[in-house]
């Protein structure tokens, strides 16, 4: 699974982490927790004010005695306006936080992402990839705009009314303080700890029916030519079922929670009104306290409520955060190389595989493995399938890191060459090109960008595709549909080799390059080859013995040896 960890971190700890991305945006942050302090401040006032209005008409002794009932409506009146204001701010503050930080947060990822490929990602589930870029990075949404300031505010408001209920008596204030950290955060703890994993485990198995669903699509020729439709429905309903009830369990968690916190709130709201009156029978409080402390505690749960409700959601945002700080902490296998301005540019003088030792995990691919590769020759690599080919050229590529030994170009070992410098001087065409949804001009053009339309076209001639192109209604603007699913195994692939060609790197490692063309095809892509490669090195991977007829030096390959 893409993103996980052997040992689940705490809530507290993943908060923490994505507070930490915050710092950049302190400053409106500030601004959001300061503007929703006022505005529940004015909310909670409103009420509270309304309460001494009563109390002025019965004749009793209030803290705005000094102003008459005209001016107590018109604060009353403008505490309402500065109300929707200020919430407005606040939410305004917080959403642009939020979505700022998605936007930054995605830009991290894709950066983490880059890095780990592709030794990192090769094999994995695709699917969940795709939950964590877009479904994961969107819920941090509801913990950015509703869980940090929500918090700051709650507690600066719970703050402020201990102090002020406390100022009536003490003890009634220690009561507010209570209620404030039974709702705001024993029962938010409470709920966390019942669906924290039930929230990871929704997540993944979200992640999963992605993968799922993104693979029958893509094998739907398959699923269709052998009857299996039916076999992968059951599938996708059995997963989705598990899905749908997992959700059921998390929003029975969320109704639960909600009743209890609503019990709980009626239970602190009708205890104050109890407890300030038996204060008033022992003569330590007066009606005005009692009414005043009693209107205050139930007009000021609102910022704690929302801490309560947040467990419900934040059991799923919290599971998200962990799989998306999951990818950004993940340690790529191959660091890359930084280029650095004043280094001189890789001069090609040849390459070779030095005693190489490498192993997937802990499969054995190739041992003690030599071979050199002189500037300007053709070498022609034979062999069956799994016998290491494709794996020598990712380690030229350095994709992965040799395990002992080193892989060498112009005499320098990869891992000390700058990896921007290094790619430029090699074109790699891989056994299945993958193609983007886009124009064939523009896929070409992914070798050289900028290349200018005639370039591109001088590179489809050498690669046998442009008399096909010309064909297609659009030409080179025909667009080639998702994976390239408009166009033949042969036609992707001399899309790769025009790139390689448009490339024009002095060292040119082809992996299998014909294996999908006719023989026609293969005779014109081999005859530009042989023209093109009079000033380049090449290294060709084939087991097709037509196509190691290009080579000047062919070698043989079995089990990770070389003969």
């Amino acid at each position: 699974m893409t993103g996980e960890r052997k040992e689940r971190r705490s809530g507290i700890q993943i908060m923490s982490r994505l507070i930490g991305l915050v710092r950049p945006l302190l400053h409106i942050m500030a601004g959001a927790v300061f503007l929703g302090v006022l505005g529940y401040l004015c909310a909670i006032f409103l009420t509270i004010l309304a309460g001494q209005g009563i109390l002025k008409g019965l004749g009793e002794d209030t803290f705005l005695d000094h102003f008459t009932t005209g001016d107590l409506f018109l604060i009353m009146g403008l505490l309402a306006v500065l109300r929707g204001l200020l919430h407005y701010g606040e939410q305004y503050c917080n959403h642009f936080i939020a979505f700022k930080l998605l936007a930054i947060i995605r830009h991290k990822v894709f950066a983490a992402l880059r890095k780990l490929c592709p030794a990192k990602l090769e094999g994995r589930d695709k699917g969940n990839l795709i939950s964590i870029i877009t479904t994961d990075i969107e819920l941090l949404e509801v913990f950015y705009a509703h869980t940090i300031s929500p918090i700051a505010i709650a507690f600066l408001i719970s703050l402020i009314m201990v102090l002020f209920i406390g100022s009536y008596h003490v003890l009634v204030g220690l009561f507010a303080l209570a209620g404030y950290l039974v709702v705001g955060a024993v029962i938010p703890v409470w709920n966390g700890k019942r669906g924290g994993g039930r929230g990871m485990e929704f997540r993944t198995g979200f992640g999963s029916l992605n993968s799922f669903v993104l693979d029958s699509l893509r094998g739907l020729d398959e699923t269709i030519q052998y009857g299996q439709g039916e076999k992968r429905m059951e599938e996708m309903e059995k997963r989705s079922l598990s899905l749908g009830n997992l959700q059921k369990n998390l929003s029975r968690l969320e109704g639960s929670q909600r009743s209890f916190t609503t019990l709980v709130i009626l239970a602190f709201s009708f205890g104050m009104l109890f407890f300030c009156l038996y204060l008033g029978k022992q003569e330590k409080l007066d009606f005005s306290g009692i009414l005043t402390c009693t209107i205050a505690m139930m007009g000021s749960f609102g910022p704690v409520t929302a801490l309560s409700g947040l467990s419900n959601n934040l059991n799923q945002t919290l599971a998200s955060g962990e799989r998306v700080l999951s990818i950004l902490e993940e340690e790529p296998l191959v660091e890359e190389i930084p280029d650095q301005a004043e280094a001189p540019d890789l001069v090609f003088t040849g390459a070779q595989a030095d005693h190489v030792t490498f192993a997937y995990e802990k499969e054995m691919i190739l041992k003690d493995y030599s071979l050199e590769m002189p500037k300007g020759k053709i070498i022609g690599i034979h062999g069956a399938s799994g016998s290491g080919k494709s794996t020598l050229l990712k380690l030229l590529m350095r994709f992965w890191d040799v395990d002992q030994g080193a892989v060498k170009i112009s005499g320098k070992d990869v891992r000390q060459t700058a990896t921007v410098k290094l790619r430029d001087t090699e074109s790699y065409v891989t056994q299945e090109t993958h193609l983007f949804h886009d124009s064939i001009a523009n896929n070409i053009a992914i070798g050289k960008p900028g290349a200018s339309r005639e370039e591109i076209i001088e590179a489809a001639k050498r690669a046998s595709l442009h008399e096909f192109v010309m064909t297609l209604p659009n030409g080179y603007d025909t667009e080639v549909g998702e994976l390239g699913d408009t166009l033949s195994g042969g036609e992707k692939q001399r899309i790769g080799v025009a790139r390689a060609f448009l490339h024009d790197a002095p060292f040119l490692l082809l992996d299998e390059p014909t294996s999908n063309l006719d023989s026609l095809n293969e005779g014109i892509i081999l005859k530009s080859l042989r023209e093109s490669c009079r000033r380049k090195t090449v290294v060709l991977v084939s087991h097709r013995r037509s196509t190691m007829n290009l080579a000047d030096k062919i070698y043989a390959m079995d089990n990770g040896r070389i003969s």
